[in-house]
């Protein structure tokens, strides 16, 4: 299954979220705030539940139930970084629901959370699709960070374009197809601890960028293995980035 084949299964996936004694002006800031995401949020006022909560259902079966206030109080505006207390995980609870309309600057937010993972843990994989070298370079500051525990391997896979890439720390992929031109991902191993592989995957489209990010321990190691059977056996060299 190649990675939009990925997305399209879990787009298939409806889900939905019940706000269980939410505030009216509260419901509508979620719906405003999950606008691009492929979520149903319904307002529900119940007597018999104390407090409020919202509710995760996917085709009408229940998955999960977090306090409503995790997703309406206010937001610092904080970049997120490597140190847990600059960043904020985005939504666990919601994991493997499609989003749409994501910018770059979003899907650069959206990859802090796994790239900290993978930093706090100090040992594993990571496997980061960047789309074109440019993108890499932008990046690449945090990147080489990312890469410097001796322990912890960073790929980094980018189609070919007039930028070349100068690292120590990355093993990088040039790869000259569809598939790495038009899909953004960061995957983590765990280090092979399922609770903390995480996914995060998406494609470009006229819109913008379109996918998901996945805790589950299946989808990420299925994502890694196709990434690794159809691109890893032939890479620039380890650890360096002869483009020209």
């Amino acid at each position: 299954m190649s990675l939009s084949e990925l997305i399209a299964q879990v787009e298939a996936d409806r889900a939905s979220v019940a706000a269980i004694n939410v505030a009216e002006s509260s419901v509508a800031s979620l719906d405003k705030r999950f606008g691009n995401r492929n979520l149903e949020i319904q307002s529900v006022s119940l007597d018999s539940v104390q407090g409020s909560v919202l509710v995760l259902s996917r085709d009408g079966e229940f998955q999960t139930a977090v306090d409503a206030g995790t997703f309406t109080r206010e937001r610092d505006e904080t970049d997120p970084g490597f140190e847990p207390e600059t960043y904020e995980p985005i939504l666990d609870e919601l994991d493997e629901t499609i989003f749409s309309s994501y910018t770059r600057q979003d899907m650069v937010a959206a990859s802090k959370e796994i790239e900290d993972r993978a930093w706090r843990t100090g040992a594993g994989e990571v496997y980061a699709g960047f789309q074109r070298l440019e993108v890499l370079n932008d990046e690449l500051g945090v990147y080489e960070r990312l890469a410097s525990p001796d322990a912890l391997d960073v790929h980094a896979y980018a189609s070919p374009d007039e930028t070349s890439v100068d690292t120590t720390n990355l093993i990088v992929h040039v790869e000259d197809t569809a598939e790495i031109a038009a899909t953004w991902f960061v995957a983590y191993d765990g280090n092979g601890k399922d609770h903390d592989k995480s996914l995060l995957l998406a494609e470009e489209r006229e819109t913008g960028f379109h996918g998901f990010w996945s805790y589950d321990p299946d989808t990420v190691d299925h994502a890694i293995a196709h990434i690794k059977t159809r691109y890893d056996s032939d890479y620039t060299g380890a650890r360096t980035t002869p483009t020209d």
